[in-house]
């Protein structure tokens, strides 16, 4: 069995889709400015120093989904797309997804940013499957929390485990496995799997293929 993984932000897309996606609903007014954007520029910060509290991150992003109906969610996301997401999609990245699903058994797009901001990413890519943080729903409505265990750092490789399961699958029945990711924060999936990517990686990472011979590539 072939499995082929992508990490999403700064590896298919160009920027940060959680970052931009507050940065919208700030633009749109839905957010207010002074209280939210030093805030989502820390969380930012935090993320790519590997300093990033996960649960105090989600509890800020999370929270405006419980605000609104799916309705104007909906509306608002569609708006995004066009706006930040489709300028960050390169025809490189595009062919490299259409590669994989060509070629693997499995395609799975695997990110730390909530499956409301990256379930419409994912079907714009071609990737089936998502595996990604939860956003927690009661009665069809986004109740501000988390579900289950975060998608996130060590956190991927337990989601991942779980999304194989769903599958009828375990990690044994995996032959052959690639993961693209420009994060260090990715390093417990990338050194799990047979086939490590570093695309456009961030210093630490770029350090790390380096050493381990991994391969480094660009999709911008």
């Amino acid at each position: 069995m072939r499995l082929v993984l992508f990490d999403l932000d700064h590896t298919l897309i160009s920027g940060d889709s959680d970052f931009e996606w507050a940065q919208f609903l700030i633009g749109e007014g839905v957010l207010d400015r002074e209280l939210y954007e030093a805030r989502n520029k820390e969380f930012y910060n935090a993320y790519m120093n590997g300093t990033l509290d996960i649960y105090a991150f989600l509890d800020f992003q999370l929270k405006p989904l419980s605000r609104h109906d799916m309705n104007e969610l909906s509306t608002w996301h569609e708006q995004f797309m066009s706006r930040k997401i489709l300028p960050m999609i390169s025809e490189r990245a595009r062919v490299e997804v259409s590669r994989a699903v060509g070629s693997a058994d499995f395609v799975a797009l695997i990110t730390a940013t909530n499956s409301f901001v990256t379930a419409p990413i994912a079907q714009e890519l071609g990737i089936t499957h998502l595996i990604a943080t939860e956003p927690e729903m009661k009665n069809g409505v986004y109740t501000g929390k988390v579900k289950g265990t975060p998608c996130f750092r060590e956190g991927k490789v337990t989601r991942l485990h779980q999304w194989l399961a769903e599958q009828g699958l375990s990690w044994g029945d995996i032959h052959s496995s690639r993961f693209y990711s420009d994060s260090h924060n990715d390093l417990p999936l990338l050194q799990m799997v047979s086939e490590p990517v570093a695309v456009d990686p961030d210093e630490v990472l770029r350090a790390h293929a380096g050493l381990n011979q991994w391969p480094i590539v660009s999709l911008r």
